[in-house]
C-alpha cells in the first residue's frame, strides 16, 4: 500500500497566508515562506500553495514567491491560482514548483488539461475541485473560489478530467471548509474508488481522528490549512497518531 500524505494548504493573498470558513472571512496566517520552511521541518509530506489573488502582477509575484519556497524547502509542492496556459505552467515549474493546480480555466476548457498532461506529464497536473451539495443532494462543482455554480456534478467531472489526464484529484468540500467538523467522507471515499488516480481530501479538518477517518476511507492524501497555521494540530503529533492507528504514514 501506498503511504498516505499529510498536505498543509497555504492560500496566498497579496504575498500574505490567509485562512477563511467555507471560503469566506479570510483571516492573516503569517508569512507562507517562514510557514512553509517550519512545515518541512516538522514533517509535511508535501505542501500546496493556492493563490487567491486577482491582480495583473500576480503571474510574476507568484514565480517570485515560488523561486523564494523552492530555496527553502526540500519537499515537493504544488503551486495554483489562476493557471491558463502552457506558459503559466512553463514559468512556476522553472521557478521550483513540482506540481500545479488547475480548477476554473480546466473546467471552462478541458482541452488545457490534455495539453498540460501532454506537455509535462500527468503527475505534474492537480485538478483542483469544489463540491458543494446542491437542492437534488448532488455534488456540484463550483468555480471562481466558490461562487459559481455550474450545474455540473462531481463525478461526471473528474472521469472526464482523468481521462484527460490529470494525475490527481484536490477534492474540496465546500460545505465543510474551515468548519472542523471532519471530512466530507462519503463522497470522497466514492471519488477514490472511482477513479485511478490519487485523491486529496479536503475541507473540514479539525482533529486528528478526522484525518484518520478519510484516509481509512480511502483518500491517498488528507490536506488541512488553519489547523496547521494556528497550531491547533502538531504535523509531528498528527503522525504519530496516525502511525498508532495502523495508517501506513511516511
Amino acid at each position: 500500500m501506498l503511504t498516505k500524505r499529510i498536505i498543509p494548504c497555504l492560500d496566498i493573498k497579496d504575498g500574505r497566508t490567509v485562512k477563511g470558513t467555507n471560503f469566506l472571512e479570510l483571516r492573516d496566517a503569517g508569512d507562507p515562506v517562514e510557514l512553509a520552511t517550519v512545515y518541512a521541518l516538522n514533517g509535511a509530506d508535501e505542501l500546496v500553495f493556492l493563490d487567491i489573488t486577482a491582480t495583473h502582477e500576480r503571474r510574476k509575484t507568484l514565480s517570485d514567491l515560488v523561486r523564494r519556497i523552492a530555496k527553502s524547502i526540500n519537499i515537493p509542492f504544488t503551486v495554483g491560482g489562476g493557471i491558463t496556459s502552457v506558459e503559466d505552467v512553463r514559468v512556476l515549474l522553472d521557478n521550483g514548483a513540482d506540481k500545479i493546480s488547475v480548477n476554473s480555466a480546466a473546467f471552462k476548457r478541458p482541452e488545457l488539461i490534455s495539453e498540460l498532461a501532454s506537455e509535462f506529464g500527468s503527475q505534474c497536473v492537480v485538478l483542483a475541485v469544489d463540491i458543494k451539495k446542491n437542492e437534488l443532494n448532488q455534488y456540484e462543482v463550483f468555480l471562481n473560489g466558490g461562487r459559481l455554480p455550474t450545474g455540473r456534478e462531481c463525478a461526471d467531472w473528474i472521469t472526464e478530467a482523468v481521462k484527460r489526464g490529470a494525475g490527481e484529484i484536490l477534492l474540496t468540500s465546500m460545505d465543510h471548509d474551515g468548519v472542523k467538523n471532519g471530512f466530507a467522507v462519503e463522497i470522497t471515499a466514492r471519488i477514490s474508488n472511482m477513479i485511478s488516480v490519487p485523491v486529496i481530501a479536503s475541507g473540514g479538518a479539525g482533529t486528528p481522528e478526522h484525518f484518520a477517518e478519510v484516509l481509512q476511507a480511502g483518500a491517498d492524501a488528507a490536506l488541512a490549512a488553519s489547523i496547521f497555521h494556528f497550531k491547533e494540530v502538531e504535523l509531528p503529533f498528527l503522525k504519530q497518531y496516525l502511525k498508532e492507528q495502523k495508517l501506513p504514514i511516511r
